[in-house]
């Protein structure tokens, strides 16, 4: 890890879904930049610990807490520890998000139900728990998808849903907390290399091919964006959607 420490100096970082892909990245990054930084997690117990370990041999305080985003009251709690925690809180992450595969009429109510309360609730309650703590000209970055602006493959139409419904809750938290300086921005990804789709998976040729660069992203590529928003030198940056897709959605 890079120990550098720059633009988050002396500030605090919770991520909502950051023990793997690009919530890993991001920690680590946040933690390059000088943050402390809390994340949730809901499987991966040993993930969680390493990555801990990791933050702190770097100098940095770290925290790790279970929580399924699906349960509002355990998001509202963790961001709350958090910021108990660490004393402030500075910047938010919203990452966490499911990703379910499947045409429109195959999707019961229960699936739908469930991705609508991780892809959408989880970050309206993380979002609302942590305007409570964040300091004056803080930041909350939420992590969206390029599908929000173009759907090429059938059978994303609930996720694209989901992670369209997080352009009006960014603009909302823009107007709503900008009189205190807090910003709030929306980062959409594209084919990122991830577990969740690999960039060797069975499709990674034609969703590859899709990209103006004709490649996938790292997921410290993603992770270097939401820092530039996590930091002051975007002071002037809300309310906006950005696309870091390798030109997928051109």
């Amino acid at each position: 890890m890079n120990t550098t420490t720059t633009r988050l100096t002396a500030r605090a970082a919770m991520i909502i879904g950051g023990s793997r892909g690009i919530g890993a990245a991001v920690a680590r990054r946040l933690a390059s930049e000088g943050a402390d930084v809390a994340f949730t997690y809901r499987d991966g117990a040993e993930a969680a610990a390493a990555l801990v370990a990791e933050i702190e041999a770097a100098g940095r305080r770290a925290l790790a807490i279970r929580a399924d985003s699906a349960d509002a009251t355990a998001v509202h709690s963790a961001v709350d520890t958090a910021a108990d925690q660490f004393g402030r809180l500075d910047v938010l992450v919203i990452n966490a998000a499911l990703y379910p595969v499947a045409p429109i009429d195959e999707i019961g109510l229960e699936e739908f139900d469930r991705t609508i309360a991780v892809n959408v609730r989880g970050p309206f309650v993380a979002a609302t728990a942590a305007a409570r703590h964040l300091t004056d000209g803080g930041s909350i970055v939420t992590i969206g998808s390029n599908v929000a602006e173009r759907m090429p493959f059938p059978g994303l139409g609930l996720y694209t849903l989901s992670k369209t419904a997080l352009v009006g809750l960014t603009k909302g938290l823009a107007r709503d907390l900008g009189g205190r300086g807090i910003r709030a921005n929306l980062v959409h990804p594209g084919p990122t290399d991830t577990e969740l789709n690999p960039a060797d998976g069975p499709y990674a040729d034609t969703i590859r091919s899709f990209t103006a660069l004709g490649r996938y992203a790292e997921p410290a590529e993603i992770a270097a964006t939401v820092a530039h928003l996590a930091s002051d030198d975007a002071r002037y940056i809300t309310g906006a959607s950005l696309m870091v897709d390798g030109g997928f959605t051109v």
